[in-house]
């Protein structure tokens, strides 16, 4: 996972079609279990990127690659306007219908251009090219690693900046377990 998480965040064609069908039947295959991951430990990380990695904008927050939704009601009770999406069905079928919940790869999100206000990425996948084109320009990116290092699918805070390019700056910090990333254009 390591290795396909570099790839797709540095180079575009990383992300192929047989490759997301792969994920799709990875993921499909860990529903049935995966609310078992839900523990306190590993929401230390996401609560305080939700606390410390603001301030948030007006507009819609996506969460994408939301999994079966252990993190949706946090960011129902953060934020006035929250999407859910994931690419994996299972796994959307088993989230809380709290919030609109959307089937989408990530990499060709449905939204607008410039329409997400902030855009929640919890041990998923970067797909800089679709990050620049659906993020408000006063937007925030918040790129969180629940298990900081040890999580599969993971990139240290340099690595996203540097994904996303010139253009973004931002903060990062490590909390429990966690490691998080809240990153925004720099002003022009």
């Amino acid at each position: 996972m390591r290795k396909v998480t570099r790839q797709v965040a540095f180079d575009p064609a990383g992300w192929t079609p047989e490759r997301a069908a792969k994920v799709v039947e990875l993921f499909d295959g860990l529903a049935p279990e995966w609310h078992t991951r839900g523990t306190d430990e590993r929401m230390t990380g996401i609560d305080d990127a939700l606390e410390r990695g603001g301030p948030f904008p007006p507009g819609p927050c996506l969460e994408a690659g939301c999994g079966v939704g252990l993190l949706t009601p946090r960011l129902v009770a953060r934020f006035e306007d929250v999407i859910a999406s994931d690419i994996s069905y299972e796994m959307l079928g088993r989230a809380p219908h709290i919030t609109p919940l959307v089937l989408a790869d990530s990499s060709r999100l449905p939204f607008p251009d410039r329409s997400i206000g902030t855009l929640v990425l919890v041990n998923m996948f970067l797909f800089p090219v679709e990050v620049e084109r659906v993020i408000a320009d006063d937007g925030v990116v918040l790129w969180i690693n629940s298990l900081g290092p040890a999580t599969p699918i993971h990139l240290p805070a340099e690595e996203v900046q540097a994904a996303l390019g010139d253009a973004w700056d931002g903060v990062h910090a490590e909390a429990g377990w966690g490691t998080w990333a809240s990153m925004r254009r720099r002003p022009r």
